[in-house]
């Protein structure tokens, strides 16, 4: 019997050690998808551990104290905003949680369309139309629906978990990543890998920042809108717009529900807020959000659309959420290998000027 050569042994035990890797990604997608939310979260609250830190008096060599300052912080303004500052919306959320499948029931079968015809001045015949198309993607409405309503509970535990993993991050990530560099590289290619970590940092950092941006864009918007249609508990409504902006489709789908849904209870002009709505989505998901995340990581807009629309076929919301900021790293590793720059930065990178302290990542 023939065994295979050194050289053939080898590209077979390569070939099925790759093989084991996705297998072992694919089963645990959900954990590694966790964590992945977790890192970003952690990137969301470390400007605020930061700012306390150097603000501090006490304990400023460490990070722990102000990572539970940032999180009591956080959790005393939620508490404030919802049953301090705006008790009337908080004893009508069982209201507009009631009547949100009425509402989905009215899109999906197209009796919203004769509502927003005759509040809008439309002929009947743009009306039905509108109405037909309604009916016509009934079963995708109806789908979407449901998919929010069996995502929940699971996207509710998430909510609970990421924030807790964040906590590790943010306190010892530091010492997590150098880890993480000792055991992935040889000796020689720690300062290469190290200044490739950097750049990763830079990326993501930018890549919140610009979800910070289209959160604040939406807040206002929403805001300046209801305002304007006399709706109640604008602010809060606002802030929840741009809360659930950080949320892909499920965000803005559920925002736009319950806006429209206040709106409803209160007899607001909560059609015009719904056809706002819609103009503000059609503006943000094809000129604004492509332009600031194109912007922040260097990637052309049309790219950038196209990213999402191939994330969101391959992953939904997830993909969606993540295949901007994987696609900024597979950017950025692609430039490092094409250009290697060993123990610097390559030309025209992500990294910017030094950080005070030398941080070179989210826990730092």
């Amino acid at each position: 019997m023939v065994f295979p050569d050194r050289r053939t042994a080898s590209v077979l035990l390569t070939t099925l050690l790759f093989v084991l890797v996705l297998a072992i990604v694919y089963v645990a997608r959900t954990v590694i998808v966790i964590f992945a939310f977790s890192i970003l979260f952690a990137y969301l609250i470390n400007p605020i551990v930061r700012f306390l830190q150097r603000r501090s008096l006490f304990f400023k060599n460490l990070r722990g104290p102000h990572v539970l300052e940032a999180y009591l912080v956080l959790i005393l303004l939620t508490v404030l905003l919802s049953h301090g500052l705006f008790p009337e919306f908080r004893k009508n959320a069982g209201r507009l949680l009631a009547a949100i499948p009425t509402l989905t029931d009215r899109v999906s079968s197209g009796e919203i369309a004769s509502n927003l015809g005759s509040n809008l001045g439309w002929a009947d015949e743009q009306a039905n139309q509108i109405r037909t198309l309604l009916q016509r993607h009934r079963s995708n409405i109806e789908r979407s629906a449901g998919e929010i309503e069996r995502s929940a509970p699971a996207a509710f535990a998430g909510i609970l978990v990421i924030p807790i993993l964040a906590i590790f991050f943010l306190s010892d990530g530091e010492n997590l990543a150098n880890q993480v560099i000792h055991l992935v590289s040889a000796k020689e290619n720690h300062a290469a890998l190290r200044s490739l970590a950097d750049e990763l940092h830079v990326m993501l950092q930018r890549y919140i920042r610009a979800k910070v941006i289209l959160g604040g864009l939406s807040l206002l918007y929403c805001l300046i809108a209801m305002l304007l249609l006399g709706f109640p508990n604008a602010i809060v409504l606002g802030i929840l717009a741009g809360m659930l902006e950080f949320i892909p489709v499920a965000g803005w789908m559920t925002a736009a529900v319950i806006i429209v849904t206040a709106g409803v209870l209160s007899h607001s002009h909560w059609i015009w807020m719904l056809a706002l709505l819609i103009v503000w989505r059609i503006l943000m998901d094809y000129g604004i959000a492509p332009r600031v995340m194109g912007r922040e990581l260097e990637i052309h807009p049309l790219l950038a659309i196209f990213t999402l629309m191939v994330g969101g076929a391959v992953g939904g919301i997830v993909g969606i959420y993540l295949s901007v900021p994987l696609v900024a790293t597979l950017r950025v590793i692609y430039r490092r290998f094409a250009s290697p720059n060993v123990g610097g930065t390559v030309p025209g990178s992500f990294v910017d000027s030094p950080e005070p302290g030398g941080e070179t990542s989210v826990m730092a």
